[in-house]
């Protein structure tokens, strides 16, 4: 598992790493000089949308690496590797998908602060000003702990819907590859399972039902949760990442077409 993710996290550094320099240099440079007051007011526009690009920018290229990394697991040469790791394949696949997380997250939360830093200095003028307001503003108990809860719901929603979106694209593909493989129609089997899953997925909310509101919409249902109900919502959503995790874990266990 530690070889896998070292091979995992330095084949993706060696596609991303440039990218993620030269954003990171070029937010450095305008944070510093934009809080020493040395930026004019144009250049601190330019800056701010420069910043704003290079989100853009780097997460193309994280999905373009990402979409590589899931490739080297299935098709040939590197499925071979995968495939003869001696260790069972959820240690690696947890390897694999851990690097691409990694890398994925401090990209885009590097990306994330320049534009915003940019932004603040660009409204205030005085960087010093805008944080001590904002600090000021949530010295409250009340504030901070409600800010406090609203940062880790967040936190715990992205990484939910990251881990379920790349798990479920890797159980899609081992199923095509293992169970639907020389099947008659297995590419239209392999979707109506895919279908079917994104249904089932989308029901599984109802289970909180006492926590909140039911909504429909046509085939699909919505709840509308409360405070409490959030947290039972993040609960399911790692419960149904962990379902995921162990259906992709055994198709790659079963023979595959590589």
């Amino acid at each position: 598992m530690k070889a896998q993710f070292k091979y995992t996290l330095l084949d993706g550094l060696h596609a991303r790493g440039g990218v993620f320099a030269v954003m990171f240099i070029m937010n450095l440079v305008f944070i510093v000089l934009g809080s020493l007051g040395l930026l004019p007011l144009a250049a601190q526009i330019t800056a701010v949308s420069l910043s704003g690009v290079a989100i853009s920018v780097m997460g193309i290229v994280n999905i373009v690496n990402d979409v590589a990394i899931i490739r080297r697991m299935f098709a040939a040469p590197g499925a071979y590797l995968f495939a003869l790791t001696p260790a069972p394949r959820g240690k690696t696949l947890a390897a694999n998908v851990l690097a691409m997380m990694i890398m994925d997250t401090v990209t885009t939360v590097v990306a994330v602060v320049g534009v915003v830093w940019t932004a603040l200095i660009l409204g205030s003028g005085r960087m010093g000003d805008t944080v001590w307001n904002i600090v000021r503003s949530n010295l409250d108990a009340a504030g901070l702990m409600q800010n406090l809860f609203s940062g880790l719901f967040s936190i715990a929603f992205a990484t939910a819907g990251y881990l379920t979106t790349v798990l479920f694209i890797v159980a899609v593909i081992s199923a095509r590859k293992s169970v639907f493989y020389q099947k008659p129609a297995g590419g239209i089997l392999t979707a109506v399972a895919a279908v079917g899953a994104i249904y089932v997925s989308s029901l599984l909310p109802l289970l909180l039902a006492p926590f909140g509101t039911v909504m429909r919409r046509g085939m699909f249902f919505t709840v509308i949760l409360n405070g409490a109900g959030q947290v039972f919502y993040i609960l399911l959503c790692f419960a149904e990442i962990a379902a995921l995790f162990v259906l992709a874990s055994k198709l790659m266990e079963r023979k595959m077409n590589i």
